[in-house]
Order: structure tokens, then C-alpha cells, then sequence
């Protein structure tokens, strides 16, 4: 059944969208869609946001196909409560000591990565530029995101990974349509305050996750995990 997936994928999203707000505010507003038409704006930022969904769709296979392994294996309760243990450290690591983890070619990624939007930021505005912006906007280095990918790694399928990452995508499409569209209503002041809750969402996933590997028969919250499909104990009849 997919609807708990959805749930919490939307949900995180949601919520997520704060975040957002505070950390990709400068870029959301640096769109180039203010020549545009009312309607031609509307579906330009629209396919943008959707472009990038899709990069969160795609994230969401890659780990779903390491997700599924971990859960045929009968390790996804320990795996989560690993995974939950690390966004806590992490969090303790970049908040309280200012110490941030990130391997050098991820750096060097993220650099070109930039770059790219930059040269298309100041390139012809067609509908190719939209698509590539969002597709590249979704590879972005963003604490969420990052949440997202450790609860999409401890679902039991590959298609719940992909929903989750999808429907955690679209939870963050109002507020940043709405951020695209009425940003220089919205203060640094306030973007910067939306900035802080970062900490709080993180640790609030990072307990999630420790909570759902604890096995707890708590529905959404820590459901029951279920045991790898396919693997049947054999009984021997005499």
C-alpha cells in the first residue's frame, strides 16, 4: 500500500518548504521569467519546480535499488536506526561545532554544478534553460534533500523510494511558487529566521528515523517494519 508513503513524502515536503524558503530564496528570485508574460511566468516556474521533482524522482531509484537490498537482506531496522544516529550526529557536528562533512568530488560537483546554472541563468530564456535549471537545482547540496534520500533509503521497495522522493518534491512546490512570484514581499529578515529552523526539522527527521527502526507498531510514526518478501522458511514433513 503506497498511501503511507505518499503521506510522509508530501509531509516532509511540507514542511520542508520553510527551508526552503530561507536557503534557495536568491536563486528562486533570480529566475528569468519577470519578461514573461502572467500565464507564460506561471507555467515557466511550474516546469522549473517539476524539472526538478523529476531530479528527485531519479535520486529516489538510485537509492532505492540500495534500499531494497538492505531490506532483503533483514537489515532495514538496523539500518534505520544507523541512518537516524547519523542525521543527529551530523546535525550536532554542523550546528554545534561548525564542522561539516563533505567529501572533496562532491565539492568539486557541486562547483561545476553551479557554474552550469550561472551560464544558463545569463543564457537565452527558452524552454530548454527551465528544464536544465530545474534538473540541476535538484542535485543541489540542501540539508532536506539530504533527509529525504535517508528516509527514501530505509523504504522496503524501490518504487516506495521513488514516490516518497517524488511526493517529498511536490510538497515544496507552493511555497516556492509563491516564493518565485511574491519573493520581494518576503524580507531577508524573514527568509534568514526560516533559515534557523534547519536544525529543528533535521533533528526532527533524525528522530523519526530512529523512532521507525525501533519497531514500534506506531502507525506512520514507527510502523511495524516489514521481513524481506520472498524468503519462505522451509518446514520438512515426515
Amino acid at each position: 500500500m503506497h498511501w503511507p508513503v505518499l503521506i510522509a513524502g508530501l509531509t516532509l515536503g511540507l514542511i520542508s518548504s520553510l527551508h526552503c524558503v530561507g536557503m534557495c530564496g536568491p536563486l528562486a528570485l533570480a529566475l528569468p521569467v519577470h519578461h514573461l508574460p502572467r500565464a507564460g511566468r506561471f507555467f515557466a516556474l511550474l516546469f522549473y519546480q517539476l524539472c526538478r521533482v523529476l531530479t528527485y524522482s531519479f535520486l529516489g531509484l538510485l537509492v532505492g535499488e540500495a534500499g531494497r537490498k538492505i531490506y532483503l537482506a533483514g537489515f532495514q531496522q538496523t539500518f534505520s536506526l544507523v541512518m537516524g544516529g547519523v542525521v543527529l550526529l551530523l546535525l550536532v557536528l554542523y550546528y554545534g561545532y561548525k564542522y561539516a562533512i563533505q567529501p572533496a568530488f562532491l565539492s568539486r560537483f557541486f562547483n561545476y554544478l553551479q557554474k552550469i546554472m550561472m551560464r544558463l541563468l545569463r543564457s537565452d530564456k527558452n524552454i530548454a534553460s527551465f528544464l536544465l535549471l530545474g534538473i540541476a537545482n535538484g542535485f543541489l547540496p540542501c540539508g532536506m534533500v539530504y533527509m529525504a534520500i535517508a528516509t527514501a533509503l530505509t523504504t522496503s521497495s524501490t518504487t516506495h523510494s521513488i514516490l516518497f522522493m517524488a511526493f517529498f518534491g511536490l510538497g515544496t512546490i507552493p511555497a516556492m511558487l509563491a516564493l518565485s512570484y511574491f519573493g520581494q514581499m518576503i524580507s531577508l529578515q524573514v527568509r534568514l529566521r526560516l533559515r534557523r529552523l534547519v536544525p529543528v526539522f533535521m533533528g526532527l527527521v533524525g528522530l523519526a528515523l530512529v523512532l521507525r527502526g525501533l519497531n514500534l507498531d506506531i502507525p506512520y510514526l514507527s510502523p511495524e517494519l516489514p521481513t524481506a518478501t520472498g524468503i519462505h522458511a522451509v518446514h520438512c514433513h515426515r
